[in-house]
């Protein structure tokens, strides 16, 4: 064991030391976390360019959902920090939310430059159908950004409070629990704030928040056999033994 590994086991007991890992693993471990950095800040960002269609959702006939577009790709934003939290610890997961709020910030950047720049005749988007289409971008970034940041926040300390809790058993109740309080958080406080913004009616707010909500609440229970499955995969190539055991590659 040694003295990076002693100190983290005697801060975190219910976890066992991470094993010490090859040079040929720590790059893959990298390489790894680099790709769910890049497919958590494509799905947010997408999701926030996208919102503005909504659809009709009828599955199996049981409840009509009213959704925006951009609740497709944002509820994998949640699988992929419950992912890193599990595997890489918090301080990881934390990092990506990070970076995933100057993704966005650039992002309605080139939205707005894109937006100035002046259509050729032949232009198949004209100035107006382009600012029409990425008219509420602005407002939607500020909003999906304001709910994003307490939610992603709360989800990785939900998370992580779990974790201590169960000593680092029970992932399905951690990645459950964590993600019904973020997103019932994240879809109250987007909804409110576009309907501040008069983005959308008052009287859609509540059928809104309700379908918003349980899209994501029936999103986050299918989603845990993947987090499991991922989860399970990524302990077992990198050899992390016990209960919580993370790769603490930043030591």
């Amino acid at each position: 064991m040694t003295i990076n590994q002693e100190h983290n086991y005697r801060q975190n007991p219910m976890q066992e030391a991470s094993p010490a890992i090859s040079l040929k693993h720590r790059k893959k471990a990298e390489t790894l976390f680099l790709i769910l950095t890049a497919l958590f800040i494509t799905s947010l960002v997408t999701s926030n360019l996208i919102f503005q269609k909504f659809f009709h959702w009828n599955p199996l006939g049981l409840y009509e959902f009213e959704l925006s577009v951009g609740i497709i790709a944002y509820p994998i934003t949640f699988l992929i920090t419950d992912i890193i939290s599990e595997v890489f610890g918090q301080k990881r997961a934390q990092k990506v939310v990070i970076a995933g709020i100057f993704a966005s910030f650039f992002a309605l950047l080139i939205v707005i430059i894109a937006d100035v720049a002046p259509a050729t005749s032949w232009s198949p988007l004209t100035n107006q159908e382009f600012s029409k289409a990425f008219s509420f971008t602005y407002l939607a970034v500020a909003a999906s950004l304001a709910a994003y940041l307490f939610a992603q926040f709360l989800d990785v300390q939900i998370f992580h409070f779990w974790k201590r809790v169960t000593k680092g058993k029970h992932l399905w109740l951690r990645n459950n629990f964590s993600t019904f309080a973020s997103q019932f958080v994240d879809t109250f406080t987007v909804l409110f704030l576009l309907s501040c913004f008069q983005v959308l009616e008052w009287d859609l707010f509540g059928k809104l928040l309700l379908n918003g909500f349980i899209f994501k609440v029936a999103f986050a229970l299918l989603d845990t056999p993947f987090a499991y499955l991922g989860v399970y995969g990524l302990r077992r190539y990198f050899g992390l033994k016990g209960y919580g055991a993370e790769l603490r590659l930043d030591d």
